[in-house]
């Protein structure tokens, strides 16, 4: 089915039309609502809010957590960011940085694929991070010594400059508002090689950019790839992604020409 890129999934008429298509969905969407109540009284800023959302789909389901409804889905989602990265350039020498890495999903595909030591995954929960250590012992690649880290925020201050030859956020970007992008943007240049790339998806709209219940956000294409140009960022849309008929947009940020492999 191909994406709705005009609506607007926070509007009263859009969410009514749903219910009455899908009125199965309604309960998991009124829990949803209650929870967004109850967070956001709790949580003074967005990434606090996303981590106590990320603790709560954690506990009942890891896979579910990171946008899996099935262990099938998992590995079928987790197959194609492997396949799409290999596709378009990732070598066994690569350094990688997974942004958001959840609990693995592609990030062990990644991790024995590449050279031992090469992998560096980091997500703003905890909760999710010990369900990755789960899926690196299942898989057996305690040798491979990949790094999983917890961070506050996307300002990355503690990795080395340069280090990075391929940085990959699948499904963050779709549940951050813009300052959470914005402070990304102002730090990726940085750990980024010379050469380098940095995939990220998100949910495009052609429409009025919008948000529900702060935890799916919306954006134009041009909106990201501008902010990107900002922060001395080259940005552009990856089209043959949307061939794989993801629900996600991709986009993918290098430095500018000429500026010495910083930004």
């Amino acid at each position: 089915m191909p994406k709705n890129l005009t609506a607007n999934r926070a509007s009263f008429t859009h969410r009514l039309s749903y219910a009455v298509r899908h009125p199965g969905r309604v309960p998991r969407h009124l829990r949803r609502t209650a929870r967004d109540a109850w967070l956001r009284y709790r949580s003074p800023d967005h990434v606090s809010y996303y981590r106590a959302v990320m603790r709560s789909d954690t506990r009942r389901d890891p896979d579910a957590a990171v946008g899996s409804r099935s262990r099938e889905r998992w590995l079928a989602l987790g197959q194609m960011q492997f396949d799409y990265l290999l596709r378009h350039g990732l070598r066994p020498d690569h350094r990688m940085l997974e942004i958001g890495c959840g609990n693995l999903r592609a990030g062990w595909r990644f991790i024995e694929y590449l050279d031992a030591g090469h992998y560096y995954g980091v997500d703003i929960s905890p909760d999710i991070l010990v369900s990755a250590q789960d899926t690196l012992q299942a898989q057996g690649l305690q040798d491979r010594l990949p790094a999983l880290t917890p961070v506050r925020d996307l300002t990355l201050g503690f990795l080395p400059e340069g280090r990075f030859d391929v940085v990959h956020a699948h499904s963050v970007f779709s549940h951050s508002p813009l300052p959470v992008i914005e402070e990304c943007f102002a730090h990726i240049g940085r750990v980024l090689a010379p050469g380098g790339w940095f995939d990220f998806t998100f949910d495009r709209t052609e429409g009025e950019e919008h948000h529900v219940l702060r935890e799916d956000f919306y954006y134009r294409t041009e909106t990201l790839i501008a902010l990107a140009a900002e922060h001395g960022l080259a940005a552009r849309f990856m089209e043959d992604w949307e061939d794989l008929g993801h629900g996600q947009s991709k986009i993918r940020v290098t430095h500018r020409p000429g500026d010495g492999g910083r930004s």
